[in-house]
């Protein structure tokens, strides 16, 4: 093909007429030479492997000769001349002469060697074609196009583009601008309008730059080159039902990359190890690495992806240090390769070091990301490797690199460490750093000041042992804090310090400055957020649902910037902020969340400048404000005056944490000077009474009185007109009078064990929350039409077999909802009733918890057709419950707790196709499961637990083939037979062991 074009276009250049002189008759000449040349050079090669080759350049030189047909002036004739010239030279250069064959793997680097001899050009973005043509494909469309542009205009050299990726964004812009201007109208066109603006942007920044600037930068630019490309793709290829999303996508991703270009040089530095060889001190991670190895090292022949993630300085490095060093991972893999990267770090220079790393060509930098993506992904086919990417940043978008991987390899394996959570990667398996037990930070401790001391007699006393754990809380079991105070500490010791003395405090403030680039790495828009998370305990477990209320009502969403964060936990979680200590389950139960130490130190220390947050300490460490808008009152056992708590007429939020006390005796005019206030929490806080003037609080939004030793809530509640959450839940057998109603704002409603005089009038489609309230504490409306509702959790206790539950059915028929996690409770030891007409919610109900006594399930159990997850706690059914819940179509995750009374549970073949997750527990006469073939093919995590009798697993689960995790709480001898049975030897994740009472 490519001899037929240079034959065709040497004879449309003879045929060229003197009256039609196009092309002046000295350069006719000369590229005719050329053409010849070539045509011979390319005739006088063997056929194999060095045709094969040569075609690459010779569809090269073919393009460009095409080109060279159509030029208006001598000065584009000859800047076609030169470049055939370069083409061809190479070419003889590499041939060495006509009696020699090219060295077999040798002709592949022609392109990257004439780039490392002309990258000083500016005319390189015709070289830059080169690179893709060493992977089998001709010259890029996008090449083919500006090259041909500029030489049909005869464009000045300093008008050509100066590398290969400022090409392509041009070409982007002009594609995608000629898209919409063929289209009368679109439906997305206001997204592409905004790409576009973001490729302006960047081509008038680079425009403005110095030569010296973009040198540094040209790395991110060519990942901004590469989604430029995956932008036009989507705008033309996409299927219209998925172009918002993709498109959506892929500005954003442009959007961050243009931020990352114009603010380059402020991110930190690469976390480079101390060595990839170098054992430091190392603490407690067997467990974890013999979890990742198993993940490695499995059966499956599929690139794999591994991610460890952590906070900062949470052990991330040192744990991917101990599996890459690790005697089975070195075994296996032949080919290795450690990369250590900052935030400033491109998906570029991750394609080049692989190529460099893996022995690749010499001259590859100047590729675009597409060309070393095929590069890598040739270079590297058949080859077993095994790459660590060392702190990956949060915008580094992770297909561009998996792209240049072989898909097969023989079970090669990518492992990344990072702070976050890489969006759009599939990940085979993640762990999560947790912090260090304290018995853990000791040993940390001690093992780091012995290496920097080098003392073997250095042993403490069992009290100084004591006192260094107190002190070393203060680390919240992060190894770089621990490491830290023990350096530290070394060389106090080294100055001639007596132990007891050094252990007497700690540098706080040095402490804090380890990780408080973690908060000025976070988005603008989620640092709100984690300074309004210096309202909470230290080290407590917060609930979801109650970040979100109280976010919401002190303010921390008050700006349209954090209102677009959809979910900020989610988002901080993500950032490795907070930590999930409790998932929850599939969809109603609440996700609980832990802040370390360290982090809510810091989050105080910023909040307190930032957003007026004042902390009283009743042992008198307290902090101050002029005009507070929040604050946290710590009580313990000391006594301190009101006094110092009377400036609240700015606050916005009121925390008590601890008890002691301090409001028992307050006088009624203590509330009434808290005008603005929309917080109040007082959960835990030990409360027996609660004044009448609460009810003066009129902005308030959240009041939190959960756990607390209330007996009865006062009228004046009902006043808070603006009240959205009320949570009185823990309070054993406190009384509420029917106030509910007149709180038109109210939204969240949490009770339990409450008294009512009178049944409430709650209107439960205005409420997103109603939990517990009692069946006959509950007036129930049926509503005539249907109307839209908020109601998502319900929950209902005092059921027994005289409640109306037809009742409350039918109350919730007429109610419009997206979906509805109704809990049903039962009266302490009676049964519930007949549950039959529960099928009425077929299309409403997510999740259905049932817990009390039952004589059987509900036969309408399998018209629930939305249900994704089933609770039953103590039923204690007689019956298989198995073939009932079994036929519920889209179950995803069911859980049993003493829920069954029986000997054998059965079932059946092709039984639960969706199911993900089965947790049985607290079957106590449970001796045998048999499972058919074919069922719960989608199972990923079992959990066995309390069930004495279960001595053996069902064959099936050794055939399962997403069965990730396995739990089992048994005896002794049942958890060593299990575990020498072989049978969940290919589970990944397996936790088999005896509780102490079954021992």
């Amino acid at each position: 093909m490519s001899e037929a074009v240079i034959l065709g276009v040497i004879r449309e250049v003879e045929s060229d007429s003197e009256e039609n002189q196009s092309i002046d008759s000295d350069y006719k000449m000369i590229l005719l030479n050329e053409l010849r040349m070539m045509l011979c050079l390319l005739r006088d090669k063997e056929s194999g492997v060095l045709r094969c080759r040569l075609d690459h350049l010779v569809a090269d030189f073919t393009e460009m000769t095409q080109l060279s047909t159509n030029p208006t002036t001598q000065r584009v004739i000859a800047y076609a001349r030169d470049w055939l010239s370069k083409i061809e030279n190479s070419m003889m250069e590499f041939g060495i002469d006509r009696e020699h064959h090219l060295e077999e793997g040798r002709t592949e680097f022609v392109g990257l060697e004439i780039i490392g001899k002309e990258q000083n050009r500016l005319d390189c973005v015709a070289m830059w074609a080169c690179l893709d043509l060493s992977t089998g494909k001709c010259m890029t469309d996008v090449v083919v196009e500006m090259i041909a542009k500029f030489v049909r205009q005869g464009a000045e050299t300093k008008g050509y583009y100066r590398n290969m990726s400022e090409a392509i964004i041009a070409w982007a812009g002009e594609q995608l601008c000629s898209f919409w201007d063929s289209k009368s109208e679109g439906d997305h066109k206001s997204i592409t309008d905004e790409i576009i603006n973001e490729l302006e942007q960047v081509v008038n920044f680079f425009n403005k730059s110095e030569p010296g600037e973009l040198d540094m930068l040209n790395h991110l630019l060519a990942d901004f080159a590469e989604m430029a490309q995956l932008s036009v793709n989507y705008t033309i290829n996409s299927e219209e039902i998925f172009m918002k999303i993709e498109l959506e996508m892929a500005r954003d991703w442009l959007r961050k990359l243009r931020k990352r270009i114009m603010e380059f040089g402020g991110g930190e530095e690469a976390n480079v190890p101390q060595s990839v060889g170098e054992e430091g001190v190392v603490v407690g991670l067997e467990k974890e690495v013999q979890l990742i190895s198993r993940a490695i090292l499995d059966e499956s022949t599929r690139c794999k992806l591994i991610r460890i993630k952590g906070m900062l300085g949470s052990g991330k490095t040192t744990l991917a240090r101990q599996v890459y060093n690790h005697p089975d991972i070195i075994q296996k893999f032949k080919h290795r390769a450690w990369i250590s990267l900052s935030s400033d770090t491109s998906v570029n220079e991750v394609l080049v070091e692989l190529l460099h790393k893996f022995g690749g060509p010499l001259y590859v930098e100047e590729m675009d990301n597409k060309s070393l993506q095929r590069w890598l992904h040739w270079h590297m086919q058949g080859m077993s490797h095994f790459i660590v990417l060392d702190n990956v940043p949060k915008n580094m978008r992770l297909e561009s690199i998996l792209s240049g991987l072989p898909e097969e390899g023989n079970g090669s394996t990518l492992m990344f460490t990072s702070r976050y959570v890489i969006e759009n990667a599939c990940i085979h398996y993640a762990h999560e750093m947790k912090a260090l037990e304290s018995d853990k930070s000791w040993q940390l401790f001690f093992r780091t000041i012995n290496k920097i001391i080098n003392d073997e007699k250095n042993k403490f006393s069992k009290e100084l042992e004591r006192k260094g754990k107190e002190m070393l809380k203060q680390c919240g079991g992060l190894p770089i804090a621990i490491i830290d105070v023990a350096r530290q500490k070394a060389n106090q010791r080294l100055l001639g310090m007596e132990w007891e003395e050094i252990f007497e405090s700690i540098d706080l403030g040095r402490l804090l400055k380890l990780v408080e680039p973690m908060y000025h790495k976070l988005d603008t828009e989620v640092k709100p957020y984690f300074l309004h998370l210096s309202l909470f305990k230290e080290n407590a477990i917060m609930r979801e649902e109650k970040l979100k209320q109280i976010w919401i009502a002190s303010g921390a969403s008050s700006n349209m910037k954090t209102q677009m964060i959809e979910n900020p936990c989610d988002s901080l979680a993500k950032d490795s902020i907070i930590n999930v200590v409790k998932r929850g389950s599939l969809y109603c139960e609440t996700r609980k969340y832990r802040l370390n130490p360290l982090l809510h130190m810091l989050s105080i220390e910023i909040a307190e400048k930032e957003i007026g947050l004042e902390v009283i300490r009743s042992n008198g460490n307290s902090r101050l404000s002029q005009n507070p808008r929040h604050r946290v009152i710590h009580c313990g056992r000391e006594k301190f005056s009101h006094s110092t708590n009377q400036n609240g007429k700015h606050l916005i939020s009121l925390i008590f944490h601890g008890g002691g006390g301090y409001l028992d005796n307050v006088c009624s005019s203590y509330w009434e000077s808290f005008e603005l206030l929309k917080v109040l929490d007082m959960e835990d806080f030990g409360v027996k009474t609660l004044s009448k003037t609460t009810g003066t609080m009129t902005n308030l939004r959240y009041l939190g009185l959960r756990n607390n030793y209330l007996t009865n809530i006062p009228h004046s509640l009902g006043g808070l007109e603006q009240l959205e959450v009320l949570d009185i839940a823990q309070n054993f057998m406190v009384e509420v009078p029917d106030i509910i109603w007149r709180i038109a704002t109210l939204r969240y409603l949490y009770m339990s064990d409450v008294v009512c005089s009178e049944p409430l009038k709650i209107d439960l489609w205005k409420l997103t929350t109603v939990t517990y309230i009692s069946i006959y504490d509950l007036v129930f409306e049926v509503l005539s039409v249907f109307t839209p509702s908020r109601l998502r959790f319900l929950g209902i206790e005092d059921i027994d077999e005289n409640s109306n539950v037809s009742k409350l059915f039918a109350s919730l028929t007429n109610m419009i909802m997206i979906s509805l996690c109704l809990t049903l409770r039962g009266f302490r030891f009676r049964s519930m009733p007949c549950l039959d007409q529960i099928g009425i919610l077929i299309y409403k109900l997510q999740k259905l918890k049932l817990d009390g006594c039952l004589a059987r399930l509900p036969k309408t159990l399998c018209e629930l057709r939305d249900a994704k997850e089933l609770v039953l706690v103590n039923t204690r059914l007689g019956e298989d419950p198995m073939p009932a819940i079994e036929k519920m179509p889209f179950l995803q995750r069911l859980k049993l707790r003493n829920a069954y009374t029986g000997r054998e549970m059965v079932i059946k073949d092709n039984g639960f196709p969706h199911l993900s997750v089965l947790n049985i527990n607290e079957l106590w006469n449970l001796r045998n499961i048999q499972v058919g073939e074919g069922a719960m093919p989608f199972l990923e995590k079992l959990e066995l637990k309390n069930c004495p009798h279960l001595k053996k697993l069902p064959q099936e689960i050794g055939s399962m083939e997403y069965l990730r995790k396995f739990e089992m709480l048994t005896t002794r001898h049942i958890a060593t037979k299990i575990k020498n049975s072989g049978l969940i030897s290919k589970i990944l994740d397996v936790d088999i062991g005896p509780l102490s009472s079954m021992a």
